[in-house]
């Protein structure tokens, strides 16, 4: 009983000091990895002593591995081959080439900086090739980069896992064999590579049926039955031929997310809350078991070592691997600067280190050390500063630029004229042909067809866009149709016109932003547009009258005569809505309604040849008589 209780209190501990860490770094807003690392650390023996992983004896191994089955599933979920098939050429070097590249530039580091024999260094080399999606995907949302470089890091992360674990297994099975012939290790590699992926493929689509046509069960026995599966697989995939599983669990996931099944957002929800479980456990556990004084010995070469890796040969590899591409210098030198590793690696190492040290094999220890020691110099560097780089490279999804708007009206026609004239891409959704003639007489892209379908958001090219509008005449189907965009695609800005306060749904306006103004009357001013009884005008704050400029505009707001369509900040233009705080210096957009018509009609059918005028019209620009009475009071007691 004794030796039963003390397992169960070092998994609660690990349970509780993992999901501690998670909220932690939420509300630090820091990748989780580093305080797992830290708090695994502290808590192990050399730390304050109250975990001690190596008494779950071989019940560890079989932790990690059932865990690591999850974590890559949840990945390989997130894989969207639309999505990885803009950068397919780039990513396929980086999960070969680039494989390549970091296995010999990492060998030779380790060997001639670090004193590693050959064989130990190569070792290693294998290990870090990966980069792990659960460190890769939490970074990429917290600091919100432009979808290209997401999408290629998101791939690399999620099948460079189990090319690197399959590649490092076959390194170490050559090692512990003697067998130094390259052939062999080809075929046995190519041989893991096609029995997992043979078994992904067959299971996921059987996950897929199971979905789509056992209607009897309940999402959450559906979500069990997956789970069940999926260890199956992989133990059918280890039974078969050791290590093929980690390739098989991420075909399974890639081959079930691409195959249209109805609940699988219900599913993503499900494995995305166990691979936070079994990442936070498996972080604390391996942790806990690390050795500073390990890592203190390895010496400052193996610290030159891990520089090298950061510094030269990531930099080399994504340099060749995009060398055709069409990314830009800053995109690339981002993804040179970004490559943390993750629990893929500090999973196998632990196992390593078991089964070197079992063989009687110097060196386990040391490559463990040494692994953890670049996880946690590229999560600490790379992790802490890549939202600051980012920023400094201005290629944050914040700088996306193009518009995808749902309803084809006056109004929307519009706004669409204003980012087109900028030279920003626009594509227009509808599914009502007779809106179409006008769109396409400003040479706008109108696509026939409903919104909600994820595929025509995505033949829009949603993930490459700054902005989501929805202002069809019907505010409820807005509302649906902006969470959709937002859960699928998560563009920087998503708008829609819908009849509510946008405080009465926190958990929405999280994502969904009320545009223009409140309880928006679309209808009414698209006949107005129709009809010409509307004035085009802008106004810039300035910080002499800015106060009292906003509550002039403001109270034409309330009063229903103005709709501020745009703001002009920093050169950029976007969308106002409801709650934008406006600044000095903002350039505001905006419709006047005027019961006189004027010519303002012709820009609702005109050609793109007709550039938009923009005045400033007197009803807003003039200053209001409460303020010529105050500054004639002032001027009087001044002179």
């Amino acid at each position: 009983m004794e030796a039963s209780f003390e397992i169960t209190l070092e998994m609660v501990t690990a349970v509780v000091a993992g999901i501690s860490a998670q909220v932690l770094a939420a509300y630090l807003r820091v990748p989780s990895i580093v305080l797992l690392l830290l708090l695994g650390i502290l808590l192990g023996s050399d730390g304050i002593g109250l975990l001690h992983p190596h008494s779950l004896g071989t019940g560890l191994e079989v932790i990690v591995a059932l865990a690591t089955a999850i974590i890559l599933f949840e990945g390989g979920l997130n894989l969207d081959l639309r999505e990885l098939g803009r950068v397919s050429v780039s990513l396929q070097l980086l999960v070969t080439l680039g494989t390549l590249i970091t296995l010999l530039g990492g060998s030779m580091a380790a060997h001639w900086l670090g004193e590693f024999p050959w064989n130990i260094a190569f070792l290693y080399a294998s290990i870090i090739v990966v980069t792990g999606p659960t460190v890769i995907n939490p970074l990429l949302k917290q600091i919100n980069v432009d979808r290209q470089v997401a999408t290629l890091l998101e791939g690399e992360g999620v099948l460079i896992d189990p090319v690197g674990a399959i590649l490092a297994f076959v390194v170490l099975d050559t090692i512990l064999n003697g067998d130094a012939d390259p052939l062999n290790a080809i075929i046995g590699l190519l041989m893991r590579f096609a029995i997992g992926g043979a078994i992904g493929a067959a299971g996921g689509y059987l996950m897929s049926l199971i979905f789509k046509r056992a209607n009897f069960l309940s999402f959450e026995l559906k979500n069990l039955v997956v789970l069940a599966i999926l260890w199956g697989l992989f133990t059918l995939a280890q039974t078969i031929r050791s290590e093929s599983g980690v390739m098989t669990t991420v075909i399974a996931g890639a081959v079930f997310a691409n195959s249209s099944v109805p609940e699988e957002r219900l599913l993503r929800h499900f494995k995305g809350q166990l691979t936070i479980l079994s990442v936070s456990v498996l972080f604390i556990l391996l942790a806990a078991d690390l050795s500073i004084a390990s890592v203190f010995a390895l010496g400052w070469g193996s610290l030159f070592t891990v520089l090298v890796l950061m510094f030269v040969v990531r930099p080399i590899n994504i340099l060749l691997c995009t060398w055709n591409s069409d990314l830009n210098w800053r995109q690339k030198l981002f993804l040179s600067w970004v490559a943390p590793r993750g629990i893929v690696a500090a999973s196998v190492a632990s196992l390593f280190a078991i089964s070197l040290t079992q063989r009687g094999i110097n060196g386990g220890d040391a490559i463990k050390a040494l692994v953890f020691l670049t996880i946690i110099m590229t999560v600490v560097c790379q992790g802490l500063t890549a939202g600051q780089i980012a920023k400094w490279l201005q290629i944050t999804s914040k700088e996306a630029t193009g518009a995808v708007i749902v309803g084809c009206n006056p109004l929307s026609l519009l706004i669409a004229r204003f980012f087109q004239e900028r030279g920003e891409k626009v594509v227009m959704i509808d599914t009502d042909p007779d809106c179409f003639a006008q769109a396409e007489a400003q040479n706008l892209r109108v696509i026939a067809s409903s919104a909600l379908d994820t595929a025509v958001l995505e033949e829009a090219e949603l993930a490459s866009m700054g902005t989501f509008l929805a202002m069809t005449s019907n505010g409820e189907v807005n509302f649906v149709l902006a969470q959709r965009a937002a859960e699928e695609f998560n563009p920087p800005r998503v708008l829609a016109v819908f009849p509510r306060d946008p405080q009465a749904n926190t958990s929405a306006t999280s994502k969904v932003n009320q545009a223009f103004v409140s309880d928006l009357a679309i209808k009414t001013w698209n006949e107005y547009l129709n009809d010409g009884r509307v004035k085009l005008g802008t106004t810039t704050l300035n910080e002499l009258e800015f106060a009292t400029q906003q509550d002039h505009i403001q109270e034409k707001i309330r009063t229903g005569v103005l709709i501020p369509l745009l703001v002009e900040r920093e050169q950029r233009l976007q969308v106002m809505p409801v709650n934008q705080e406006w600044e000095v210096g903002d350039r505001i957009i905006y419709l006047l309604h005027d019961p006189r018509p004027n010519l303002l009609k012709r820009l609702s059918g005109g050609s793109q040849s007709t550039p938009l005028a923009l005045e400033k019209l007197p009803e807003v620009e003039e200053v209001p008589l409460a303020k010529l009475a105050q500054l004639s009071t002032s001027e009087a007691s001044g002179s």
